[in-house]
């Protein structure tokens, strides 16, 4: 396991969340646990404890290591790649709540 999260180069304090909640579960009327959002593109995934497991299908598909809490009163970020949990200052805090 990483001690440091080397791809801090992706991240875009711009990216603003995609939905409300968890969109592939919106999309096909499933139900989510927890919900993460891409710290590159804002896409809004359910957790590993879903039955879907949306965040990480997002990050194999499309490469994205970087998710942050999207629950109230959570900022942490993950990074896939690093298998590394962080907190980093200057991130928007968005939740669905």
């Amino acid at each position: 396991m990483a001690r440091t999260c080397s791809h801090l180069d992706q991240v875009d304090v711009t990216a603003t969340p995609s939905s409300q909640g968890c969109e592939d579960c919106l999309r096909i009327g499933a139900q989510w646990v927890h919900l993460r959002m891409c710290r590159t593109c804002g896409h809004v995934g359910c957790c590993d404890d879903s039955p879907n497991k949306h965040a990480t299908a997002h990050y194999n598909s499309d490469g994205h290591p970087l998710i942050q809490s999207y629950e109230p009163g959570e900022d942490w970020v993950w990074c896939y790649a690093d298998e590394f949990g962080f907190l980093l200052d200057g991130l928007p805090k968005y939740s669905y709540a």
